[in-house]
C-alpha cells in the first residue's frame, strides 16, 4: 500500500494535543484544518493513511534494533551516515548510547527516529472526527476505527518493548490542559499490556479476514494480522523480560507503584498460547501456509538441494500477493539488497553505491546455524567442531552449495540448508544475479582486495566475508546492469507463529505437551532436517535434552534465531528473552578479509568487542523528558 506523506499536513494541529508544553507553540498559518481533514470521506482517507505513516518508517532495518542490535550483522566502523544510511542502530552495541541522548529514540523522534506517541495522537484525532465525513460509508467507518485502534496498539507495543512501562495515551488532552495533566506518568507493565490487547480486541472484530483488493490495498491490517500480533504481545509480556524480572523487582513510580510484576505468572503463557493458536487458525483458514518454491520457465532443472534452498530464501523474498506464508509485510520494499550482495563480477566492482556489499555477518551468526543432521555444530557427534577452522576443498558432493576444486574451511560443509540458504560464504554457491543453470552458477570469491568481493577500500567493504545472502532476491542482478527485484521484508510470517506456539506450549508444559514437537517439526520439515526427536536421538551428544523443558527451551530459541535470522525479530526475541546480554558477552568475530591466501584469510579477527549490561534491555529515557515531566522516572541503571 502507498502512504503518502503530503497528507500529513493537514494534521498539524496534532502537536497541540499531548504529552509536553514544548507542543503547545501557536500553530503556523496557512496549515490545514481538522474540518478540512474530515470534510469527506477521501480527505479522511488520507488522514487514516497518515496514521499508517509510521509503519513505512519502520521498514527502514537501520533504525529497527530488532536487527541493528541482534549481533547478526556488522556494519563497517568508518562509515556514517553513508549514502543516506543511518548508522546509530549499530554503534548501540558500541557503546555508544546515553540517557542524554539515546540512539533510535522512539519516545521523542530523535537520533534516527521517529515519535511514536506523534503517531498515537494522530490515530487519536482519527477516532474523535471519524463521524464527520457525511459520504463514508458505516462499513467503511467500522474498518477504519478497527485500523486507527490496531496501530494505536502497535505503536504501545513498539514504546512497551522497548521502555517497559510509558504513559497510555488513551485519548489527546485538549488544549486547554493544566500543567499537571499534561505531566502524564508511566503506566505498569501488565497496566499497558492489558491495554494493548484490549484494543487489538476491539480491531479484530471489525478488521477484514483477507485484502480482497490487493492492488489498492494490499498493507492494510487485516484480522490476522491483528491476532498474531496479539500473540507476540502476549509472548512478551510472558517471557523473562517483563514476567517477574528479579533486575526490575524495586522499580516504582514517584508515588511508590511498582512498574513492574514482582513474581512469575505462568498464566501468562496460557493467555499467549491460547492467542498463538487462536492466530494460526485465523491465518490457515485464509490460505496462509508455509512457502514451497516453484521454479519459473526461466529456470532449467534443479537438483533437490538447491529447490530447498530457495523455498528458505524466497520465503522471505517473494512477492507479497505470491507468498502464502506472508501474514504481514513491511509496506515500503526493502532498500538494501546491494549491502546484502557480494560482488560477483569484475563489472559489479565498478558502481560502489549500487553494490556496497556492507552487511557482514559475524562467524558468531555463521556458527549458529544447525548441521545436516539437524543439531547445534557443537553437540553433533558425527561433525568434526573441533578442527572446523581448517581447510578443506570442495568436493563433487557439495558441489551446489560450494565450488568444486574450492578452497574453504570445513566448518562450510555439511550444513543444514538454512545455513546455505541465508549465508554467502567464500566459495559458497550464488544461485541467480542473471545466472539460472545450477551447473554454470557464481560462487563467492572475497579474499584478499584482488578478489572481487573482497574489500576494496574503506568503503567498499564487508568486514567479516559473510553475507546475509537470504536478504536478496536470487532474480536480482548486481553486475553490469543494476537490476533489484523488489521484495517485502516480513514482518510476521507463519514459520514464525508456529515456533512462538511451541514456546509458549513448553512453557506451559514442557515437551509433554504434543504441540512443542508438532510445531517445530512443521517448521524443521520445510526447511529440510529430520524431526527434533529424530536428531538428538541419533545425532546429538545430549539426547535427553528433548525431553525436558529447559532442553526443549534452548532447542526452540535456537530454532527461532535461525529460522528468523536477518528478519529484525531476533533482536526483540533475545532481549525479552533476557539472552542478549549473554550473546553480546562475546567479541563478534570475521575473517581476515585482506589475506588472499587460503590459510591466512580463515583466521579469525575481533571487530566488535560488544558493550551490553543489564540497564541495556530496556531504552533511557531522555534526561530533558525527566526535567520537563518530574511525574516520570528513568528506567533502572541509567
Amino acid at each position: 500500500m502507498k502512504f503518502y506523506y503530503k497528507y500529513i499536513c493537514l494534521v498539524a494541529l496534532v502537536l497541540s494535543s499531548v504529552s509536553c508544553k514544548k507542543y503547545l507553540d501557536v500553530t503556523p498559518d496557512n496549515l490545514g484544518t481538522l474540518e478540512y481533514a474530515f470534510r469527506n470521506r477521501n480527505e479522511a482517507e488520507n488522514y487514516l493513511f497518515s496514521c499508517y505513516a509510521y509503519m513505512q518508517r519502520m521498514s527502514d532495518v537501520a533504525t529497527n534494533p530488532g536487527f541493528t542490535i541482534s549481533s547478526e550483522i556488522i556494519y563497517p566502523d568508518n562509515l556514517t551516515n553513508y549514502q543516506g544510511f543511518n548508522t546509530t542502530g549499530f554503534n548501540l552495541i558500541k557503546g555508544r548510547q546515553s540517557s542524554a541522548s539515546p540512539g533510535l529514540n522512539i519516545w521523542d523522534g530523535e537520533n534516527g527516529s521517529y515519535s511514536l506517541f506523534r503517531s498515537i495522537r494522530l490515530c487519536n484525532i482519527l477516532l474523535e472526527n471519524i463521524d464527520q465525513p457525511i459520504d463514508l460509508s458505516s462499513s467503511e467507518k467500522q474498518r477504519w476505527i478497527a485500523e486507527a485502534k490496531f496501530l494505536k496498539a502497535y505503536y504501545h507495543y513498539c514504546l512497551f518493548r522497548m521502555y517497559g512501562p510509558i504513559p497510555l495515551i488513551k485519548v489527546n488532552l485538549p488544549i486547554v490542559s493544566s500543567t499537571e495533566e499534561v505531566r502524564v506518568k508511566r503506566a505498569s507493565t501488565d497496566e499497558v499490556v492489558d491495554y494493548i490487547v484490549s484494543l487489538l480486541d476491539e480491531a479484530s472484530v471489525d478488521l477484514p479476514s483477507v485484502i480482497s483488493n490487493q492492488a489498492k490495498e494490499l498493507g492494510r491490517i487485516t484480522k490476522p494480522i491483528a491476532l498474531s500480533v496479539k500473540a507476540e504481545v502476549l509472548a512478551t509480556a510472558a517471557s523473562p523480560l517483563f514476567n517477574g524480572n528479579p533486575d526490575y523487582a524495586s522499580f516504582k513510580d514517584k508515588d511508590g507503584v511498582n512498574l513492574f510484576s514482582t513474581s512469575y505468572d505462568a498464566q501468562k503463557w496460557k493467555k499467549a498460547s491460547d492467542a498463538c493458536l487462536a492466530a494460526i487458525t485465523a491465518c490457515e483458514a485464509q490460505g496462509i501456509q508455509l512457502y514451497t518454491f516453484t521454479p519459473p520457465v526461466i529456470i532449467g532443472k534443479l537438483s533437490d538441494s538447491l529447490k530447498k534452498v530457495l523455498t528458505i530464501q524466497n520465503a522471505v523474498t517473494e512477492k507479497w500477493d505470491e507468498n502464502p506464508e506472508l501474514v504481514w509485510a513491511q509496506s515500503p520494499t526493502f532498500d538494501y539488497q546491494g549491502s546484502a550482495t557480494p560482488r560477483l563480477t569484475q563489472k559489479a566492482t565498478i558502481n560502489v553505491f549500487s553494490n556496497p556489499s556492507t552487511f557482514s555477518v559475524p562467524i558468531q551468526t555463521q556458527e549458529l546455524f544447525y548441521t545436516d543432521k539437524g543439531v547445534p555444530i557443537n553437540e553433533d557427534n558425527t561433525w568434526d567442531y573441533t578442527n572446523r577452522y581448517t581447510l578443506k576443498t570442495g568436493d563433487e558432493p557439495s558441489r551446489f552449495y560450494i565450488k568444486e576444486g574450492y578452497e574453504t574451511v570445513k566448518a562450510h560443509f555439511n550444513r543444514e540448508p538454512r545455513f546455505y540458504a541465508d549465508i554467502a560464504f567464500d566459495g559458497g554457491i550464488w544461485f541467480g544475479n542473471g545466472r539460472y543453470d545450477q551447473n554454470t552458477a557464481y560462487h563467492v570469491q572475497s579474499r584478499g582486495s584482488e578478489s572481487f568481493a573482497g574489500p576494496k577500500d574503506m568503503i567498499r567493504l564487508n568486514s567479516t566475508g559473510y553475507w546475509p545472502k537470504k536478504l536478496v532476491n536470487y532474480l536480482s542482478v548486481y553486475d553490469e546492469n543494476f537490476s533489484p527485484v523488489p521484495f517485502h521484508l516480513p514482518i510476521i510470517r507463519l514459520a514464525g507463529l508456529y515456533l512462538l506456539y511451541a514456546e509458549a506450549e513448553n512453557e506451559l508444559s514442557g515437551p509433554t505437551s504434543p504441540a512443542v514437537y508438532t510445531y517445530v517439526n512443521k517448521v524443521r520439515t520445510r526447511a529440510g532436517l529430520p524431526t527434533v526427536q529424530t536428531s538428538w536421538t541419533n545425532y546429538s551428544k545430549n539426547p535427553g535434552k528433548i525431553t525436558t523443558k529447559d532442553g526443549m527451551r534452548q532447542i526452540i530459541h535456537q530454532e527461532r534465531r535461525i529460522e528468523l535470522c536477518f528478519e529484525a525479530q531476533s533482536g526483540w526475541d533475545l532481549r525479552r528473552w533476557k539472552e542478549l546480554q549473554s550473546v553480546l558477552s562475546s567479541p563478534l568475530q570475521g575473517w581476515n578479509v585482506y589475506e588472499a591466501d587460503a590459510l591466512n584469510f580463515y583466521r579469525p579477527r575481533t571487530l566488535v568487542n560488544p558493550v551490553f549490561g543489564i540497564r541495556d534491555y530496556l531504552w533511557p529515557i531522555k534526561d530533558n523528558n525527566l526535567v520537563v515531566n518530574p511525574n516520570l522516572v528513568q528506567n533502572p541503571y541509567w
